[in-house]
């Protein structure tokens, strides 16, 4: 399943829920096989596809830079050695200009047939490389904050969204207070609502490239965490 986790206004923390939510998936999975992730078609990868302002963990070797501009396999630039599988990007102007847009459906594909969750952490706006992973996609969340600039630009991509057929399996309510409003949220864009609370140990685990699970299992945002994952197993059924 390839899911987009998109968002209109850059800030909201995409990264974060798209790093998080592939760590839960793993950890689901590995529940199934009984602590194996051997299985063809399992796990889960997450797809750093910002490509002008790559926010995931870096490291050295082929990225996504490198898949797109046809200097490498994308199976080369997947780095399984951290806390969560993932394909990099570069985070040079030159990388960016020489990456073939068009070939990122080709990429997504390909990371498919060897795992059974493709997250795109995608980019922020309505641009080209926010609308080839919606298109992409079989279903995308969409992660906005309650601030009413970031709720505006989140249903402009809502809206992109329909227009490319994604459907919507949740939307997230990030960094929500202690009342947020899911109900209305979820009205508002027409797909349910998970609140994930304002979080410092999440954020923490974050700067440091740790999914949460790991580093504060205690914490309130990951029972925020587990239904989104509840939501995604329900979306990939469907």
């Amino acid at each position: 399943m390839i899911l987009a986790v998109t968002g209109g206004k850059g800030g909201v923390g995409k990264s974060t829920i798209a790093y998080n939510l592939a760590a839960e998936l793993d950890g689901l999975e590995r529940a199934d096989n009984r602590g194996s992730l051997s299985n063809a078609n399992a796990g889960s990868v997450v797809v750093d596809g910002d490509l002008g302002m790559a926010d995931l963990p870096s490291s050295h070797g082929p990225d996504l830079h490198d898949v797109l501009a046809d200097r490498a396999d994308p199976h080369e630039a997947v780095r399984a050695d951290g806390p969560v599988t993932l394909v990099p990007c570069g985070r040079t102007l030159a990388g960016a200009r020489s990456a073939d847009l068009q070939a990122l459906t080709d990429v997504f594909a390909a990371l498919e047939r060897t795992y059974r969750w493709v997250i795109v952490d995608s980019p922020a706006g309505l641009h080209a490389d926010v609308g080839l992973p919606l298109a992409a996609a079989d279903a995308a969340v969409l992660v906005t904050t309650p601030e009413d600039a970031a709720l505006a630009d989140a249903l402009r991509v809502r809206a992109l969204a329909r227009e490319l057929d994604a459907g919507l399996c949740r939307v997230v309510l990030n960094r929500a207070g202690p009342d947020p409003a899911t109900e209305a949220v979820a009205d508002r864009f027409g797909a349910p609502a998970v609140a994930v609370p304002e979080s410092e140990p999440l954020a923490t685990a974050q700067a440091h490239g740790q999914p949460l699970r790991e580093t504060a299992p205690e914490a309130s945002a990951c029972n925020s965490l587990e239904a989104l994952v509840d939501a995604v197993y329900s979306c990939s059924s469907v």
